[in-house]
Formats: C-alpha cells, sequence, structure tokens
C-alpha cells in the first residue's frame, strides 16, 4: 500500500496540522508521498525531509506574525497607489526556509514531495516536483496580492489554494493507494470580525477554498481510502495569528490521536480538476 498525505492551507493554522502528523507518527503512520499547498506546502516540503512532526512542532512554537507577514507601510502604500502588486514581502518566508528546510531540492528529500501552485495568467493547477523547493514553497504560499507571485520558467504563480487547496486527485495520480487529509478544517472555524486587510483576504480566500471543497465533496467517490482528520472545532483563531501555535498543535495532537482509537477514518468524494505539470 502506497501511503499519501495531502496537507492543505491555512496560514497560521497551519500548526494544526503538525499536531495531526505528530498522531500519526505516534501511531507508526508514515507517508510513502507527500503533497501540500500554501502553509501545507511549507509543512510538506520539510516533514518530506523525513523528520519526526516535533522538531517541526519546534519550529512552529518560535514563529511569530511578522515572520512571515512583516509589514511595510511604504510597500503597502505603493500597492494602493498601483505601483506594486503585493502589500507584503515574501522575504520572510524565504528566510525560515533557507534556515528551517533540511533540503534545497526536490531529488534531495527521501520521501517524494510536490507543491500546488496556480498560474496567475490562466489559472491553472500547477504541480511543482523538481527543482528548488524554496522556490516551489513561496510559489505555492504566495497569497494574491499580499504576497508577490513567484516566477517559475516563465510562470507568474501564486497561492495553490486558489486552484486545488486540498489536492487528492494529485496523491491518487501519483500512485497513492490510501491517502490522508490534514486539513486546518475552516468550515468549523465561528464567525469572526477580521481587524484588518490581511486577515479579512486570509479569511475570504479560506472561506472560498473551503467551499469549493464541500461542494466537491458531494459530486464523485475516490477509489482508495481517504481519511479526512477531523480539526479541532471551534477554531477562534486569526490565520495570522501565531500565538496560539501550542494550544492548536495540542488539541489536534489529542483529538487526531481519539479518532484513530475509535476507528473513524472514512472515504469522501472525488472531483478531478483541470492541472498543468510544471
Amino acid at each position: 500500500m502506497t501511503s499519501a498525505w495531502v496537507i492543505s492551507g491555512g496560514a497560521s493554522l497551519g500548526s494544526i496540522q503538525v499536531g495531526m502528523a505528530r498522531a500519526l507518527q505516534a501511531e507508526g503512520l508514515t507517508p510513502d508521498l507527500i503533497v501540500g499547498t500554501s502553509v501545507g506546502a511549507l509543512n510538506g516540503a520539510w516533514l518530506a525531509g523525513g523528520g519526526d512532526a516535533a522538531e517541526l512542532e519546534a519550529i512552529w512554537l518560535g514563529l511569530e506574525r511578522n515572520d512571515l507577514f512583516p509589514v511595510r507601510p511604504l510597500l503597502g502604500l505603493r500597492a494602493f497607489l498601483g505601483r506594486s502588486r503585493h502589500f507584503v514581502p515574501d522575504s520572510g518566508l524565504r528566510r525560515l526556509l533557507e534556515s528551517e528546510l533540511p533540503h534545497d531540492d526536490f531529488d534531495d528529500a527521501p520521501i517524494p514531495f510536490s507543491a500546488i501552485a496556480a498560474d496567475v495568467m490562466t489559472g491553472e493547477e500547477v504541480v511543482l516536483r523538481s527543482g528548488s523547493l524554496i522556490d516551489a514553497v513561496v510559489a505555492s504560499a504566495a497569497l494574491p496580492g499580499v504576497f508577490p507571485p513567484a516566477e517559475i520558467d516563465g510562470r507568474l504563480l501564486i497561492d495553490g489554494g486558489i486552484a486545488n487547496n486540498t489536492p487528492i486527485s494529485i496523491a491518487i495520480e501519483q500512485g497513492a493507494t490510501e491517502v490522508w487529509v490534514l486539513t486546518p478544517g475552516y468550515s468549523c472555524q465561528p464567525a469572526m470580525r477580521p481587524t484588518n486587510a490581511l486577515e479579512l483576504s486570509l479569511r475570504a480566500v479560506g472561506m472560498l477554498v473551503e467551499q469549493r471543497f464541500v461542494s466537491e465533496v458531494g459530486r464523485r467517490r475516490y477509489d482508495v481510502p481517504v481519511h479526512l482528520i477531523p480539526a479541532p472545532c471551534p477554531i477562534d483563531v486569526s490565520p495570522i495569528d501565531f500565538s496560539h501555535s501550542r494550544e492548536l498543535i495540542d488539541r489536534a495532537f489529542a483529538g487526531t490521536r481519539q479518532w484513530l482509537a475509535n476507528g473513524r477514518p472514512y472515504a469522501i468524494p472525488l472531483h478531478p480538476i483541470s492541472r498543468r505539470e510544471q
């Protein structure tokens, strides 16, 4: 059996996926391949190095908002005036990846890994599987309007959640015969008022991709077991607030362990979408 972990986007709520990964590893469940989108690409690229999720947890516990979303008032003004395509530089994300990823290149990762991005010109899903891991993760996490689009092989790429936030079909196409989905669970997040433009943008994109996923769930069925790990609920945390990582990791770890003990994995439907492999 070929087991795949599919890790979706969710900004700071990606800490939930760390707790889920810890619980799976504690039960001896490890992936043969990993597919990630946005922050799921960040977590996936690190886990593809074959390390323990407890080490990834330590990285998350040291993160602050300015590490990934540094505020640059002048850049924001330039974006407002139409002189920039983004409000936040991707330099913080690049520094984090350069210092923490165990490998720089896809070919060096012991576990096969794919990152999902979207072509800003065509809307196509782009599967990144070769070259620089850092460039691929930056592209996959390039939230439109917030981060700059990333250019890879002449294509402008943005956050993969726009095209496919939960790329289960990619994992199956790559040979997975069993899929574990690690998602932060936007659908159970209570309504909360965004306090700034960045929170509003992240919340809007989160709602968009979650609604798409829920819509796809009702259409077709997978022909392999797909285990959708339930996220902690409710989640009353801003997607740019990293101060709750300890709490979210612990809740996800305990919830996933209990879910596994109860024998709750179940299959969910499939709806294939158009893509182009890079």
